[in-house]
């Protein structure tokens, strides 16, 4: 009789045990387990800012988040297909043109449709959606040539090039999505002089009033010294996009589908004019960008 009841609890606690294992919904994880991702960065101001604050974004949400911040752009997308990182903030014309290779697109919405359907399935990657923050190619130009001649676009600037000194990188000249392709669409632009300098001096050089105008990137820090420098539209749109985006692993995303309303809810509150000034912080006022990022998710909580 004793033996009996032995048995009869073992299988009990056996039922209660895998009861729990599985749970409701047949989830391997354990009931009460705690969820847990990897947010990784590429290696510059932005992404570990953008990335920071995701991995703030699913901590508030109950997440262990895991950082591995700062890997180089040349093997971050091997750290998210070898499953060493789960989700990190990606641009939409980096993922067409290089991790594709594929043609250059202008239009944002077919970029992001081109990258999410490739990904989906060449990597079992997911994109959520892209905010309209866009860190592109820009060319910038000084306020006093902006206001002395009306130039707030790129084809008032071919049309006034005659006028204006250009700082060149050398490089911006030669590759097709620069000058040579500027002149395709916009027509030639015979700058007054055009000298090259290293790109690190570029802001210094047109403030010292060297040169009037220069290439950037278009969420670049300095830009937001308006009184010094113009970002140009891209009035004719030569330029492909690069939206942030986070991307996520699916396998990841199926076990915790509420990762897309997280993260898209922060995509929703970034644009260029943010993202600029959120870089500015770190780069120019010299603040750490983990104390920007809980600033800004901070502003952003509901």
């Amino acid at each position: 009789m004793k033996k009996a009841i032995r048995k009869m609890l073992a299988l009990t606690l056996t039922a209660v045990t895998t009861l729990g294992l599985t749970g409701c919904g047949g989830s391997t994880a354990s009931v009460g387990e705690t969820k847990s991702v990897v947010v990784g960065s590429k290696d510059f101001t932005e992404n570990e800012i953008i990335a920071e604050i995701y991995a703030l974004a699913l901590e508030d949400a109950g997440f262990k988040v895991d950082r591995k911040m700062n890997i180089a752009g040349s093997v971050v997308h091997t750290s998210i297909t070898s499953n060493e990182i789960d989700i990190y903030p990606e641009y939409t014309g980096t993922g067409l043109i290089t991790i594709l290779g594929m043609d250059a697109m202008t239009d944002q919405d077919e970029v992001y449709r081109t990258v999410k359907d490739a990904y989906n399935e060449q990597f079992d990657i997911t994109w959520l959606d892209y905010a309209e923050a866009n860190d592109g190619q820009g060319l910038f130009i000084s306020r006093k040539a902006s206001d002395e001649y009306g130039i707030t676009n790129i084809s008032q600037l071919q049309a006034n090039a005659d006028k204006l000194r250009f700082c060149s990188q050398g490089e911006f000249d030669e590759r097709e999505d620069g000058i040579p392709g500027l002149t395709k669409l916009y027509g030639d632009f015979n700058w007054k002089s055009s000298r090259i300098y290293d790109n690190g001096l570029k802001w210094e050089v047109i403030e010292n009033d060297e040169a009037d105008c220069a290439p950037a990137y278009t969420t670049e820090a300095r830009l937001t010294e308006t009184d010094k420098f113009v970002l140009l539209e891209d009035d004719k749109g030569m330029w492909p996009p690069y939206n942030l985006a986070p991307i996520v692993r699916n396998e990841v995303l199926k076990q915790y589908p509420e990762i897309e309303e997280i993260l898209n809810t922060v995509s929703a509150t970034l644009d260029t004019e943010t993202v600029t000034q959120l870089n500015a912080k770190v780069d120019i006022e010299g603040e750490e960008y983990e104390d920007v990022a809980a600033e800004y998710f901070e502003s952003i909580k509901d």
